[in-house]
Formats: structure tokens, C-alpha cells, sequence
């Protein structure tokens, strides 16, 4: 069912309340002792870390983190940020053991076997086969329905229905545009469709030194070329014939159920002539050869990759006698290169949303501290976003995103595609079965009836520290083990309380303290504390810290979302 986005902006009003400290209650005065107490040694004091950058100069959001005490998290912002709480609940921000991130390195062990608070932990992880998680006994919350979660993975949707219909697993992601009526025509089985947050767009490497091209002649460094491109692919045809029920065309980045979302300029309508004058001008009259590059792994947002790839090269041959060159590259070196901007000619990428705000979408992709995939910034974008980001209110916020929207449109770092509609499918007898809106199911409260529980998804998580990864599969199995401060309701987008019991921000919202909810136990059976937060959280933001290593060290949600690293190295 489709569910009111607009909703969470309201929540990020302040939402936590302090604690009360609870009186010790009078009891009556001890008889006199026969003889003097043995001394005892008082307990030590809570030393608290503090993580502080020395001014904001160096770009990024963050001025310190800091453990007022055990309990305590106070985190100070240079700006204001009225979508803080949507942000610091995402997955990649969950907690670890500071113990346990200096004695990995920030690396190694950390990114298959993470130490977590959540329901699950890792029992075993079979490269190639299957991941098994097992029920966390340290668990704070309800104990999981089902014992046992195993992650099985097929880049086939075919492979996926085959899998469910016989029984073999018990859900299924990206159930396949053409079997959406076979589930739904299935009494054993159940079909739950997922709002289409999300967006794939064509991506281009505007760098004018791109490898594969003289120096000054990459031509996707023209603006009129990826102009001309906009025009000259035909992007209704490829929802029409590709994507499932529930699609729409893209005529925006960010989907319009979210604020702000759609407003500007609507994107380019399809004119094959005026695409070939304007290429013409551009001084391409007779078109060129590039490459096109791709990963073979199906989303919500690309249902069917490599169908969408041959017709985007049979589209820019026939309309603009642009040659493409296919290539597919491995999944997680895919997303390195692309992040780094080291991918050559033009790409498909896509992007779903981790919460329902803009700064999730143009801020994430087109702020100045978003990733290199697009080559270099702009401008008018950047100081758009930059502006918008830090306003609480839709109204306030409107006139930067739509000039960040007209601004996108006539620099054309991308071509925004498909919103795709997507679905998850069940066995019919399964509980607490559910789709979310962010991809993120809850599989903790889902039960076959028995005790062990299997998922198949597109594909193998990369890693299991979700710090540095942003591929949905490493994201969903990080989910069932690592937790955040704060965390989203199950199948919705609402942020709820979850490490921290409560919070409040101060008035200009660049204060915000956490009350770390007390007693909860790590799965190693750590207790954990505000040093914990403190670490998980400093690792990423200081490239400095010697633990800043993870799996490929890009880090790319915290600089997407808040901007410089403290500490990065010179450029």
C-alpha cells in the first residue's frame, strides 16, 4: 500500500524528551556498625571521547561528536539540519563496539563478521552460497519469530520465482516485471508492491581527461552533447517495454511523492531531430563511439539490466549515430570505480530511497560532498543544495530545490530514466510478511512456522560493514544485525527511537543529544556506551582516524550526507 512520504518531515521536528533522573527512595538509617568499614576504592570516572573538528572551515557538517557521559551523546553541527534524524538512523551508521573496531583495524574480520545489537548475528558466511545469521541471545528487543535468517542470492528473477514456487526459500526480492500476475495468480504465494522510490538515470563522466580519450575531446565533457543525448532516448519506450506495473517515466531525479521532489522544469521530451542538430552544433554531426557501463544486477529501479542496455545502444545508433561499446563489470568494483568517477562514457546506476527527503536525493548525488561519478560540480547546483538542506520547512525549502531541479536539467549530469515500481513476493503461510518503501524489510517479525527463515535477493552482499558499502544487499543483512540511534518503523518511513531511547535538538537544530537506551548488550556481550557511538561514528567522519580503512575506504554515505571528511587528505 502506498504510503503518506510526507509524513516524515514532521517527525524531524524535535521529538525526544530528557529523562527525568529518578530519586533514590529514603530508606531508614543503618544500626550502628560494631566496627569501621573496610575502605573500598571509588569507581573510576567516565572518561568520555570527544571528536572535534577546530573550526568548520574544512567543509563538513559535523563539529564533534561527543560522550557527555556513559549514557550521553551529544552531536554538534555546523549547520542546521532538519533532516538529522533521517540521516543518522540509516544503516550505515549503526554501532559497533569500540573494542571491537580498534582490535579488527577497520578492517578484516569487521566486514564479515560485525558485533551488533540487533536481532541477528552472523553464524556463518559461505562466499558464493549463503549467508546464515542466528538469533542474537544479547537481543534488547523482541526475540526473532524465526531463529535462524539465511541470505540466498540469484541475479535471475526467473531463478527467484523457480526458487519460492518450489519451496526452497520462503521470500524473494525483485520479483521480475512478467511474474508480477504469475505470483498474484498463485494461492500459495503473495505478492507485496513497493512504492517506486526511487530513480535510474544514465550517468555521465564529464571529466575532459577521462582515460580513453585525447585529453581536451572527451565529448560528454560538452554540455550541448549530453543535451543532445537527453533528447535523443526515447525513455517511455523503456519503461513501457521493460519495466513492470506501477513504473513511471522519470521527468524528475527524486520521485514526486517526496517534498519538493518534483518541482522546475519537467526533463527533456524525446526529439530525435533536434537531439541530432543539437549534437551537430556541438560539433558531433557524425556522432561518436564511447562505451556504455553497467553492473548485471537487478534493482527495483532496473529490472532487467542488460535488455535496457541493448536498447539504449540501439536508441543512440539509430538517433544519433552514437556507437556504444557494452561492458559489464563485476558489482562491488563497479561501484568503487563509479564513486571514484573512473568510469568512461556513459553508465546506469540507480538509487532507492534510505529516507524520504531531497537531501537523499540532489544533496546525496549533486552536493558538494557527494562522489566524483559525474566529474566536476557545479556551481549553481551545489549552493542550491546547500541552501535547501539546512531550512525546516517545505515552503522555505521549495525555491532551492527547484533551482536546483532547472539547474540539473541544463547541465545534464545525468539523464534521470524510470521510477521503477518493484515487488517482493512470499509464501502465502508466511507471518509478518510486509514490502518497504526502502527496501528494507524487517525480517525479525517474519515466520515460515518453523524455525529458520530464507530470503533470496539479487545478489551477494560485498561486505557486511555497511559504513562502507552502499549496494542494498550488504544494507538488508547489515539491517538484521547492526543498529543505529535511531531507526525507521517496519514497512514505513517514520524514524522511531532505537539505540537512543530519546533525543532533543536545540532550537537552531544544530544541537542534537541522544539518550542511549541503558542495559542494552552487543551480541559479544558488551555493554554498550557513548564511547561506542562516539568511535563507530568518528571512524568514518575523521580520514585521520587509523580505523578510516573499511572496505574500500570511500566511506561514500557520510561524505553523501554530510559533506568533507575532517582531516582528508589534499587534493
Amino acid at each position: 500500500m502506498k504510503r503518506n512520504i510526507s509524513v516524515l518531515l514532521s517527525l524531524i521536528v524535535l521529538a525526544g524528551l530528557m529523562l527525568a533522573a529518578c530519586g533514590t527512595p529514603a530508606t531508614e538509617a543503618p544500626a550502628a556498625a560494631t566496627e569501621a568499614p573496610a575502605a573500598t576504592e571509588a569507581p573510576a570516572a567516565y572518561e568520555g571521547m570527544k571528536v572535534e573538528a577546530a573550526s568548520c572551515d574544512y567543509g563538513g557538517e559535523f563539529k564533534s561528536i561527543e560522550a557527555v557521559d556513559a549514557s550521553t551523546v551529544k552531536i554538534t553541527l555546523c549547520v542546521p539540519d532538519p533532516a538529522f534524524p533521517s540521516k543518522i538512523a540509516f544503516t550505515s551508521f549503526a554501532v559497533q563496539p569500540a573494542e571491537y573496531l580498534e582490535s579488527t583495524g577497520g578492517n578484516g574480520d569487521l566486514l564479515e563478521k560485525p558485533i551488533g545489537t540487533g536481532p541477528y548475528m552472523v553464524d556463518s558466511w559461505v562466499r558464493g552460497d549463503q549467508l546464515i545469521l542466528t538469533a542474537n541471545p544479547n537481543y534488547w528487543g523482541e526475540k526473532p519469530a524465526d531463529s535462524t535468517l539465511v541470505f540466498k542470492w540469484s541475479t535471475e528473477s526467473a531463478q527467484r520465482l523457480l526458487e519460492l514456487q518450489s519451496g526452497t526459500v520462503d521470500g524473494i526480492d525483485n520479483v521480475g516485471p512478467d511474474d508480477f500476475a504469475t505470483v498474484q495468480g498463485d494461492s500459495n504465494l503473495a505478492l507485496y508492491t513497493r512504492p517506486a522510490l526511487n530513480i535510474m538515470y544514465i550517468g555521465f563522466n564529464n571529466n575532459p581527461q577521462v582515460e580513453g580519450f585525447d585529453n581536451t575531446k572527451n565529448p560528454l565533457a560538452n554540455e550541448k552533447v549530453r543535451q543532445a543525448i537527453a533528447m535523443g532516448i526515447d525513455r517511455q519506450r523503456i519503461v513501457d517495454n521493460f519495466y513492470p506495473a506501477g513504473s513511471e517515466v522519470a521527468d524528475y531525479f527524486t520521485p514526486c511523492a517526496i517534498p519538493n521532489g518534483c518541482i522546475g522544469d519537467k526533463w527533456y521530451g524525446f526529439d530525435a531531430a533536434a537531439a541530432k542538430a543539437l549534437l551537430t552544433e556541438a560539433g558531433y554531426p557524425d556522432g561518436f563511439e564511447t562505451v556504455l557501463n553497467y553492473r548485471d544486477v537487478v534493482r527495483g529501479y532496473l529490472p532487467d539490466p542488460n535488455v535496457v542496455a541493448q536498447d539504449l545502444q540501439a536508441q543512440l545508433k539509430e538517433n544519433l549515430n552514437i556507437t556504444l561499446k557494452i561492458e559489464v563489470m563485476e558489482s562491488g568494483a563497479y561501484l568503487a570505480a563509479a564513486d571514484a568517477g573512473q568510469l568512461q562514457g556513459l553508465y546506469m546506476l540507480g538509487w532507492g530511497a534510505d529516507y524520504p527527503d531531497q537531501t537523499n536525493f540532489l544533496g546525496y548525488h549533486f552536493g558538494a560532498g557527494a562522489s566524483k561519478q559525474f566529474g566536476d560540480k557545479f556551481d549553481d547546483i551545489t549552493s542550491a543544495l546547500d541552501s535547501g538542506a539546512q531550512l525546516a520547512s517545505d515552503a522555505e525549502r521549495a525555491p532551492f530545490y527547484e533551482a536546483a531541479n532547472n539547474a540539473i536539467r541544463t547541465h545534464v549530469p545525468m539523464i534521470p530514466v524510470a521510477h521503477g515500481g518493484s515487488a517482493v513476493a512470499f509464501k502465502a503461510s508466511v507471518t509478518g510478511a510486509h514490502a518497504s518503501p526502502l527496501g528494507n524489510e524487517n525480517f525479525s517479525v517474519m515466520s515460515n512456522g518453523g524455525d529458520t527463515f530464507v530470503w533470496m535477493q539479487n545478489a551477494e552482499p560485498i561486505s557486511l560493514y555497511c559504513a562502507d558499502e552502499t549496494d542494498g544487499e550488504s544494507l538488508r543483512a547489515c539491517e538484521a544485525v547492526t543498529q543505529s540511534l535511531l531507526g525507521y518503523e517496519t514497512g514505513g518511513t517514520a524514524v522511531e527511537p532505537v539505540l537512543a531511547e530519546s533525543y532533543e535538538a536545540s532550537a537552531d537544530l544544530t544541537e542534537w543529544t541522544f539518550h542511549l537506551r541503558p542495559g542494552v548488550l552487543f551480541s559479544d556481550g558488551s555493554t554498550l556506551d557513548a564511547n561506542d557511538v562516539v568511535t563507530s561514528l568518528s571512524v568514518q567522519w575523521d580520514a585521520a582516524n587509523p580505523l578510516h580503512t573499511g572496505n574500500t575506504g570511500a566511506f561514500s554515505y557520510w561524505s553523501g550526507l554530510f559533506g568533507a571528511f575532517l582531516n582528508a587528505p589534499a587534493q
